[in-house]
């Protein structure tokens, strides 16, 4: 073995069907700055030239969703080595914990079911049969034509912080039969891998493992992105993850090389004067903000930061109060996130001492943390840290409302219909009821698109007029 191996985590490629080992190139985790080691990247290996079709092209999406759920059903971390052997890797580069981790599988085997898979090609195409084969129409002129949803040419910029993201793509990638590259991010560059091998054990032979590699090469290598980021390998960069992330990809596009972006989203909580109707609808709803704020110890997009409140001061201060409590209770019952970093954490100090201006409940230790003031604070809450914003009416909270604000969740749920458009027009992409942030619509769309329908080549055959 590499002698650089034995003091660094080793993250094996999956090219074409294939799992490659190595020692080849070290790294470091965004996250912990942890080494790890990875083999050399061969531009060739992961390139398919375009005069071939794809593995998945001929097959039927009814075969491809079976093989789906089949490994779906796999996705036992008590019975799957790989999974194990995964869990304990990330669990080195990435401040996720063993429980974070945990739900996120039990998620992702949930997701891969059949008639959930199903449903989410139903959601994003009007007729499912376009994956198959071309779908005739005559317009109101009398032309006839023909439509597909051609498969694509795929590079997916993973995310580090959600392993169930790694996932989904990679079913999604094959639901519409796509050739497909997924760049893996350096706090998790082993979910991917661990999926496809679990792959191998259903059918070592299949379509869908050899349409996927899965590789690390650091973000911003210009002799890895300007040799593969060109249209004649690719048709769109499906890219998560940061503003420098997403801004790395843009200058990479060119006519032909699209982008499908999630961008970067901080989600908020809106909470009306009704949460002071009385003591037990104040505890309720406190339990249901903790929820939002610490849903995956507040990684998650998902996972609210700011609090907009209705409610005199007194008042406020009763709920922020109660929600420090609940957000105890919370970890008690999942896990610590990570402590603020030093800087954070003293400027919080610093506030505390402000109690003109500001109040805060908690400590900066990752067991939950609030923050009340008149304005949403100049820095991004995170480590349990819930921002709490006294209004004097929700409306009046969506002037803070841009399109980085991914979910929002509402209580009372009677005033969502009252809020969603001014949401919307904001830039707001899902409204839920407070509490139900990490509960997913199956196929609704996901930042304001439905990613299926935006990864396929949509092809038209025009026939003239009909006969």
């Amino acid at each position: 073995m590499n002698q650089i191996a034995d003091t660094a985590v080793s993250a094996p490629f999956f090219i074409q069907g294939k799992v490659v080992e190595g020692a080849d190139a070290r790294h470091r985790s965004r996250d912990l700055d942890v080494e790890f080691v990875t083999p050399g990247l061969d531009l060739d290996a992961v390139v398919a030239p375009r005069t071939q079709p794809g593995p998945l092209f001929d097959v039927p999406l009814a075969e491809i969703i079976d093989f789906l759920a089949e490994t779906g059903q796999r996705m036992d971390l008590a019975r799957n080595p790989f999974l194990q052997e995964c869990v304990d890797r990330i669990a080195m580069t990435n401040v996720m914990t063993p429980k974070v981790l945990d739900a996120n599988l039990k998620f992702a085997a949930h997701f891969l079911d059949k008639n959930i898979l199903m449903e989410h090609v139903e959601q994003n195409f009007a007729d499912p049969r376009v994956l198959d084969d071309w779908s005739p129409r005559i317009d109101s002129q009398g032309r006839r034509s023909f439509v597909r949803a051609f498969p694509p040419r795929l590079i997916h910029v993973l995310p580090g912080n959600s392993p169930v993201a790694a996932i989904q793509s990679i079913a999604f990638g094959a639901m519409v039969k796509a050739v497909n590259l997924f760049k893996m991010g350096s706090s998790d560059p082993f979910m991917a891998v661990a999926f496809l091998r679990t792959m191998l054990e259903v059918d070592p032979d299949h379509p869908v493992p050899r349409s996927m590699s899965a590789v690390y090469w650091r973000g911003g290598d210009e002799a890895v992105e300007r040799a593969i980021y060109r249209p004649q390998f690719f048709d769109k960069i499906v890219a998560w993850g940061g503003g420098d992330a997403i801004s790395n990809v843009i200058k990479y596009l060119m006519p032909g090389l699209q982008l499908v972006s999630f961008d970067p989203k901080t989600s908020i909580s809106m909470i009306g004067e009704e949460v002071f109707e009385s003591e037990a609808t104040l505890d309720q709803v406190a339990g249901a903000a903790a929820r939002d704020v610490g849903m995956s110890n507040q990684e998650a997009c998902t996972s609210s930061r700011f609090i907009f409140i209705e409610g005199e001061r007194n008042k406020v201060d009763r709920f922020c109060e109660r929600l420090s409590q609940k957000l105890l209770e919370h970890t008690a019952s999942t896990s610590k996130a990570p402590a603020l970093p030093r800087d954070l954490a003293e400027e919080v100090e610093t506030l505390r001492m402000m109690d003109d201006e500001f109040g805060v409940w908690g400590v900066a230790d990752g067991s939950g943390l609030v923050i009340r003031s008149d304005d949403p604070v100049d820095f991004h809450p995170i480590g349990k840290t819930a921002n709490v914003v006294m209004v004097p009416s929700l409306k009046q909270a969506l002037r803070f409302v841009n399109v980085a604000t991914q979910t929002v969740g509402i209580y009372p749920p009677a005033r969502q219909v009252e809020l969603r458009d001014g949401l919307a027009s904001g830039g707001a992409q899902r409204v839920v009821r407070l509490g139900d942030a990490g509960g997913m619509s199956i196929g609704a769309p996901h930042d304001a698109m439905y990613p299926m329908h935006r990864f396929v080549h949509w092809i038209v055959h025009e026939d003239g007029l009909a006969e």
